[in-house]
């Protein structure tokens, strides 16, 4: 026997080369002769050894359906296969000690040849009782043959062979399960090194279309990747039938879900554990989620916080009718003129004063561009932003959703994206689309400039009182939250909408920036992001 053979057959089965090798011997005169009477009939077999294995395969043809393929298959190949063990086998009743090894060694590839040909380990362990059974039939009959009065003798020898028939079986079956493991393994391990090659965009062109084979995804469909992180990451657990891949890294959990051919509700519901949050009302009343309360997004294509969505009847005044599936947004209402002599907050020049009309806050789920579910242009596709729609994120846990790319060769591409809105997201959780966080994502994706950025905004309220400072920037972060409406920050931050524009007074005469000008706007915004997300 080969060293690697040895080496890959376990001590149970070299101990039962051992055992097997002196189990037929005689150990009394009646012993001795069965054995004779045994060796007598046997060497019959081998001489015909053809014709035992053309009748086992024409048993196996008939009897065994996962033979009967193979045999359509490759019928010289099992024929080869079936006449080497059954000389083996047969020759271990003559002689055990020079075949005993051959024999062993001859299941053992058996079962590790249909383990890797994917023909069921049942098939085959009823093709070695089959082929036990018609040995020892023909030994029966042989010495009938023979000599009637001698038939009695093979009771002796009778639980020996069947013993070595099963012993085999047993090798089969170590195989068979060993090289099932092996095949298993090497299976998942190239699966998980191609996903960890795609989302890395590592992956050779030229290896395309295998991966798409092999992960039984479209080389060119459209694709979007959810990344989730967090103290404890929720698993994203797809609903049966999705077409999704995922890949966990040390401190991710990865999704590249195919937004092509999606039906939105198998792919969305269930992607993250559903955390119902409190809900606003688009009413400018008191409510909303409590600080650090875990990010909810509406179900069904509704609004979850802060809209109106979008239910039949009549369009009120001042809405934009929503197009087919898309929540209501409203219309804003035009500013007023600045009044001279007067600061923007002060006169309504900026959105302190003049849009304190109805509109969805931003500090909720913002309307989704082309609808929170499938694009209406191409029914049954699935849009980021009705992925994203779906996604709830459990405290502690952050989540964020790509742009759609088209191709497996983008999903690298889409993978980046995901990790740039994974770090646009609050420290608390949440989820994050991308596409609905552009300026979020400039601030995470250059650091060095966003702590830069912060610094020159919002280092003079580094001289204030620790607590009067907190007060400013939760003031302007809820007002811009709020679209620049007073009056609704006043009712979240629960203070007269007065006391919300002196705060804003007083942030521009500390910083020297108007938040009236557009210019000045967009960098204290940026500057909070970048404090928000970036402080360690």
């Amino acid at each position: 026997m080969s060293h690697a053979m040895s080496h890959a057959m376990s001590p149970r089965v070299r101990r039962l080369r051992t055992r097997s090798a002196a189990s037929l011997r005689g150990h009394s005169p009646v012993d001795a002769e069965a054995t004779a009477v045994l060796h007598r009939a046997a060497q019959v077999l081998v001489d015909d050894l053809a014709g035992l294995t053309g009748r086992l395969v024409a048993a196996l043809r008939a009897q065994e359906p996962a033979y009967r393929a193979a045999l359509e298959t490759d019928a010289d190949e099992v024929w080869q296969e079936i006449h080497r063990s059954l000389r083996y086998n047969v020759g271990s009743l003559i002689r055990p000690r020079e075949c005993r090894d051959a024999a062993l060694r001859t299941s053992w590839q058996i079962g590790e040849n249909r383990a890797e040909q994917g023909l069921p380990l049942e098939a085959v362990q009823h093709a070695f009782r089959l082929g036990g059974a018609m040995v020892w039939q023909d030994l029966v009959d042989e010495t009938a043959r023979y000599d009637p009065d001698d038939v009695r003798l093979l009771v002796h020898v009778a639980a020996d062979v069947w013993n070595f028939v099963d012993e085999h079986c047993g090798v089969v079956a170590e195989a068979y399960r060993r090289t099932e493991r092996h095949l298993v393994w090497r299976r998942e391990n190239r699966l998980r090194l191609m996903t960890a090659a795609l989302l890395d965009g590592t992956l050779r062109i030229t290896d395309l279309p295998d991966a798409a084979a092999m992960l039984d995804l479209p080389e060119h469909g459209r694709y979007a990747v959810v990344a989730a992180a967090g103290v404890h990451p929720a698993r994203m657990a797809l609903p049966p039938g999705t077409r999704a891949i995922r890949h966990t890294s040390a401190d991710e959990e990865l999704a590249v879900v195919l937004l092509d051919d999606a039906p939105e509700e198998a792919v969305c519901d269930r992607l993250l554990p559903y955390v119902p949050g409190p809900a606003r009302a688009g009413t400018g009343a008191p409510g909303g989620p409590a600080a650090g309360a875990p990010l909810v997004l509406a179900r069904g294509g509704g609004r979850a916080a802060g809209g109106t969505g979008g239910g039949s009847g009549d369009t009120e005044p001042g809405r934009v009718p929503p197009a087919h599936g898309c929540p209501v947004r409203e219309a804003r209402e035009p500013s007023s003129a600045p009044a001279a002599g007067r600061s923007g907050t002060e006169a309504g020049r900026g959105p302190a004063q003049g849009n304190d009309g109805a509109r969805p806050a931003r500090g909720g789920p913002r309307p989704v561009r082309g609808g929170t579910g499938p694009d209406p242009a191409v029914p049954g596709v699935l849009t980021p932003a009705g992925l994203a729609a779906r996604l709830t994120a459990p405290m502690g846990v952050r989540v964020g959703v790509s742009s759609a790319v088209t191709g497996l060769a983008a999903v690298g591409d889409a993978r980046r994206l995901a990790g740039t809105a994974l770090r646009a997201c609050p420290r608390g959780g949440g989820v994050v689309l991308l596409d609905d966080h552009l300026p979020a994502a400039l601030v995470v994706s250059s650091p060095a400039l966003g702590t830069a950025l912060a610094e020159r905004v919002l280092g003079p309220l580094d001289g204030v009182d620790p607590a009067d400072r907190e007060l400013l920037v939760e003031t302007l972060t809820v007002w811009l939250d709020e679209d620049g409406s007073a009056q609704r920050a006043a009712a979240r931050l629960y203070c007269h909408r007065n006391t919300v524009l002196n705060r804003l007074r007083r942030f521009e005469q500390l910083t020297g920036r108007l938040l009236s000008r557009p210019s000045d706007a967009v960098e204290v915004s940026l500057a909070l992001a970048a404090r928000r997300l970036l402080d360690s």
